[in-house]
């Protein structure tokens, strides 16, 4: 019983961080450069890659898609540990699928965002982590 709760501690932790990306993407001004300058020019840039988008579209898209995987991970592996938790537990792919895919949002964190992110991903890591480890050696 220990096991899938923490193991669901952790995924509403990412699930709620997703949300509020998504939220800070489309509503408010939080992701919105400190000069108006800068967003002016990333309205107006395109990338190398292509003239069909503009640097800023390029930058709302990729927030919104962040924010989007952050909660399908955490719906996925919430919904596994509250209603699946026998599959979930004796699947080593799922398990280590989790682990992985948080410990490489946890190195995004450390060498490119900032340090709130940052601490919810490390406890939410821990408490997953922690969840695989007591299912697994008891």
């Amino acid at each position: 019983m220990l096991a899938p709760l923490l193991i669901a501690l952790g995924a509403g932790i990412i699930l709620a961080l997703g949300l509020i990306h998504l939220y800070y993407t489309f509503v408010g001004t939080k992701f919105l450069p400190r000069y108006p300058a800068l967003q002016d020019a990333m309205q107006k840039g395109h990338l190398q890659i292509t003239r069909q988008t503009t640097i800023w579209r390029a930058w709302v898209g990729f927030n919104a898609s962040h924010g989007l995987g952050a909660v399908l991970f955490g719906l996925v592996y919430l919904h596994l540990a509250v209603w699946h938790a026998p599959l979930l537990l004796g699947s080593p792919f799922l398990c280590g699928l989790g682990v992985v895919t948080l410990l490489a949002y946890l190195w995004l964190g450390w060498r490119y965002w900032f340090s709130t992110p940052f601490r919810g991903i490390a406890l939410a890591t821990l408490l997953f982590m922690s969840g695989v480890a007591v299912a697994r050696f008891g």
